[in-house]
């Protein structure tokens, strides 16, 4: 083990800032935009989590959307606070099911189901890119996904977009949170 030594700190003065971009645009790179998944945690929940306790977790924890993962971390697909809407509670009470024995399972959409950007499209690519994606995919969420790692890298979000580039995002109200598939 290294042995390591303190110092005074009487004559300094200066604190270091990391470089920060003063004002943004549509022309910024995605990549400032980007939530990174190399650089940030996933927010996720297993799946053997009853629904309502997600929905609790996600009340308290202020989050709108969780990447759902088995118990070998293994990603399954994504819930947001819009799937787990009482309305949709009480129907799957209605048909039978005890409210806290309805699984996660039952209400996240599955891997199968979304759409992503590929991370290497990334490099070349503009917020406004982005933005005009979200808005014509009607998504306020967007999954990037590295097709040669076989992983969700990360996402980007139209309410973050908003608040950096401090200009509402117009993305549609009712807007999915991810664009989903036609059922076969």
């Amino acid at each position: 083990m290294k042995n390591l030594d303190f110092y005074s700190t009487s004559n300094i003065e200066n604190l270091e800032w990391p470089e920060e971009i003063k004002y943004y645009s549509l022309e910024t790179p995605a990549l400032v935009f980007f939530n990174d998944f190399n650089v940030i945690k996933p927010l996720v929940i297993e799946s053997s989590v009853s629904a309502i306790d997600v929905k609790n977790i996600m009340r308290k924890a202020h989050v709108k959307f969780k990447f759902v993962i088995d118990e070998r971390k293994e990603f399954l697909g994504v819930v947001s606070a819009d799937d787990l809407d009482d309305q949709r509670v009480l129907w799957n009470v209605s048909e039978g099911f005890k409210r806290e024995g309805i699984s996660i399972i039952d209400f996240m959409r599955p891997k199968r189901n979304l759409l992503a950007l590929d991370f290497k499209d990334l490099a070349t690519a503009s917020i406004g890119d982005i933005i005009q994606a979200l808005i014509d995919s009607g998504q306020r969420h967007c999954l990037v996904v590295d097709r040669d790692t076989n992983s969700v890298r990360g996402f980007f979000s139209a309410s973050e977009i908003s608040r950096m580039l401090q200009e509402w995002v117009g993305i549609e109200q009712g807007a999915e949170i991810f664009k989903m598939l036609a059922a076969q």
